[in-house]
């Protein structure tokens, strides 16, 4: 993997549907301005975040990411709690981008995928042929995953590039269309709620949206440059990310006045451009939002089959996980796992898209958390002393808190909805079912063992099984 695919990875992982699906939501629960600085300083706390994975991935620059460093920091019971809910939250981005990108086409062409209606979900129907759609394109990119990271990692970084412009067009573009007037940017905050609940709404979701920097350590075995350049490569990421998103709030903000779009769709970025921008801009943003969702799928297919491939070789979870393919090397077992597991999100309808953003917000917050105070421990100590590094995990560690509190404390704004706890439930009692299940064999490795099998630190006197 080349500097600039790993770069693709975090910007294409964090941006996916969601600033091109979601900006409506965001200005209808925060207002312009909330949304806006929600976003910001989410980013510049995952930001904070990303300090500890920087510096721990140059340390440790295997296969698993977040599964090694808490290993190192809390041994092999910790690490397993908080990789398996990152798997999670990595299942859940697959999942959100593949219904996206049939919510996308159901705007475009609502005849063509109003077709074969199921049933009703929480107010939404649901057609076979949403279904067919999204499952077709996780199966497809299933398939592209096994085929290794050459090929993903030149797609990743075309579709990007591609997806950048476009938002830099429809951006410039927004000023001269429609009845633009930085007038028509309110309310800037939601009036129901007050500035601090509007703002909070959004920076409590920070974990999902900018959720793709972590992705970078999963594979970091697969580098072909130091690792020590793994941190500029995260902030890169993250700065594009935050461009975009705001970028896309402000364009379905000012263009018309909130009032007269808000009722008229359930896309509201889609309808500011199709009405301001005509044919060819809604072919543009439906370009990107393909690209977005390409990206997504891309990237966290490979996050997620790498975590689990290093989970496997542990022996943490069953070994077929850590079964590579003979001809393109890649764990394709664990691909198959992710896409099955997948499959089961089309069925579900737009309203479970809510649901998974709030269940993917808690896994990924976990594994900050863990990985945050992996680096306090790790850089106290004298062989490894950095006090600026445990300053960041420090502060890391507080904010990957202060996240879980708002998604997990009912009396928060922010907080899981009934479905999101259950399906939270079943995750972690599957889990539970691995873990009793290889708890005997991992119990009869030494620690020399797993640090060979983990962290591909081998002992003289240790054979590799």
């Amino acid at each position: 993997m080349s500097k600039r695919f790993v770069w693709a990875i975090a910007y294409g992982s964090s941006i996916g549907w969601g600033a091109f699906i979601l900006p409506g939501d965001w200005l209808s629960s925060s207002g312009t301005l909330g949304a806006s600085l929600g976003i910001i300083i989410g980013g510049l706390l995952m930001l904070v975040i990303a300090v500890s994975y920087g510096a721990l991935t140059a340390k440790f620059p295997v296969s698993g990411g977040e599964f090694a460093f808490t290993y190192v920091g809390f041994g092999k019971y910790v690490s397993f709690i908080a990789s398996w809910f990152l798997v999670f939250g990595y299942l859940c981005v697959v999942a959100l981008n593949a219904s996206a990108f049939s919510l996308m086409f159901k705007f475009i062409l609502p005849d063509f995928l109003e077709i074969g209606y199921l049933y009703t979900i929480a107010g939404w129907d649901v057609y076979i042929m949403e279904v067919i759609l999204s499952s077709i394109i996780l199966i497809v990119f299933a398939i592209i995953s096994t085929r290794g990271s050459g090929l993903s990692g030149n797609l990743q970084f075309i579709f990007c590039l591609f997806m950048a412009v476009v938002v830099t067009l429809l951006f410039l573009v927004s000023f001269f269309v429609g009845d633009f007037s930085f007038e028509n940017a309110k309310p800037l905050f939601n009036e129901s709620n007050g500035v601090w609940q509007s703002v909070i709404l959004i920076v409590a979701i920070a974990p999902w949206m900018f959720v793709g920097f972590d992705n970078i350590p999963q594979a970091a075995e697969e580098f072909n440059f130091n690792a020590n350049h793994t941190f500029k490569l995260i902030v890169f990421g993250i700065v594009a990310s935050i461009a975009t998103y705001v970028a896309m709030i402000l364009i379905t903000s000012w263009i018309y006045p909130y009032e007269g779009m808000v009722d008229s769709t359930s896309w509201l970025t889609g309808s500011v451009v199709n009405s301001s921008m005509g044919v060819i801009g809604i072919i543009f943003l439906a370009l990107a939002i393909s690209f977005g969702v390409f990206t997504g799928l891309n990237g966290f297919f490979l996050s997620s089959s790498r975590l689990l491939f290093a989970l496997g070789r542990a022996h943490f979870v069953p070994e077929v996980f850590a079964k590579l393919h003979k001809r393109t090397n890649t764990p394709h077992y664990a691909i198959i796992f992710v896409m099955v597991i997948c499959l089961a999100a089309p069925w579900l309808g737009r309203t479970a898209l809510n649901w998974i953003v709030d269940m993917s917000s808690v896994g990924v917050s976990i594994a900050f958390l863990a990985t945050s105070m992996v680096a306090v421990k790790l850089f106290s100590k004298k062989e490894n002393k950095n006090t600026l590094y445990v300053v960041f995990g420090v502060l890391g560690s507080i904010i990957s808190f202060i996240f879980l509190l708002l998604l997990l404390v009912p009396t928060s704004p922010a907080s899981l909805s009934g479905p999101s706890y259950i399906a939270l439930l079943v995750w972690a009692l599957l889990g539970l079912v691995f873990f009793l299940l290889q708890y005997k064999k991992l119990k009869s490795f030494s620690k020399e063992e797993l640090d060979y099998l983990i962290l591909n630190e081998r002992s003289d006197n240790i054979k590799a099984k």
